[in-house]
């Protein structure tokens, strides 16, 4: 079984698509084991606690300085020993050292069809906002393996979702989650989970049939 940590920052709607997509048999060979969140009162901790799933609460605000943090951060993952990582709305720059521990064991969904509307300052809501502001016509999500870069790793998944006449950011990023976050996730987590991935060049393929080596 694939184990999977997610770490967190709020709502945790994108935990949530993941822990139905176990129940319903849409993720297989894989369980979540820990959540982590940087936010005490983020609301996927009680999502965690309510499927019986450990949880924890890593705030920069309890450290001394960024350091200490991002030491306490890495202990934490360490400690569930996990086979993957899954950033689901994790409003934390992730250490270098857990990206050098953890190569192409960390993956993040980003809400838009990168390359566009994606690294340093486009997070949340303001992706959203950028792609109205900039008036295209399709957006999407992505699903990607985390390099020392900020959404530059190789893509796993993607998917578009269509812009419509008379959107607001808040009505957008509800359409993204629905249309394509919470369809991605799941899929890309099995995909794992059962060896259908491969990278190579920086350029991921998903396999019709599971490859021994798996994730390479």
């Amino acid at each position: 079984m694939l184990r999977v940590v997610v770490c967190v920052s709020g709502g945790g709607t994108n935990l949530q698509a993941m822990i139905d997509g176990i129940k319903e048999g849409r993720i297989n060979n894989a369980g979540i084991v820990r959540v982590i969140s940087n936010n005490r009162d983020a609301y996927a901790l009680k999502r965690a606690e309510e499927n019986h799933i450990p949880g924890v609460c890593i705030s920069p605000k309890d450290y001394a300085d960024r350091e200490a943090f991002h030491k306490a951060l890495l202990e934490a993952v360490r400690e569930a020993e996990p086979d993957l990582i899954v950033l689901a709305g994790f409003l934390v720059v992730i250490p270098k050292e857990m990206i050098a521990e953890y190569t192409n064991k960390i993956i993040n969904i980003h809400p838009s069809l990168i390359p566009s509307f994606c690294g340093t300052g486009y997070y949340g809501m303001k992706v959203h906002e950028g792609a109205l502001n900039r008036g295209v016509k399709i957006t999407g999500a992505t699903v990607h393996f985390v390099d020392e870069g900020t959404d530059t790793g190789p893509i796993l998944l993607q998917k578009p979702v269509e812009i419509m006449e008379g959107d607001t950011p808040e009505i957008l990023q509800r359409r993204v989650m629905e249309e394509a976050e919470w369809i991605l996730l799941p899929e890309a987590v099995d995909a794992i989970a059962n060896g259908r991935v491969e990278i190579k060049d920086n350029r991921c393929r998903i396999l019709k049939n599971r490859k021994d080596s798996g994730v390479s």
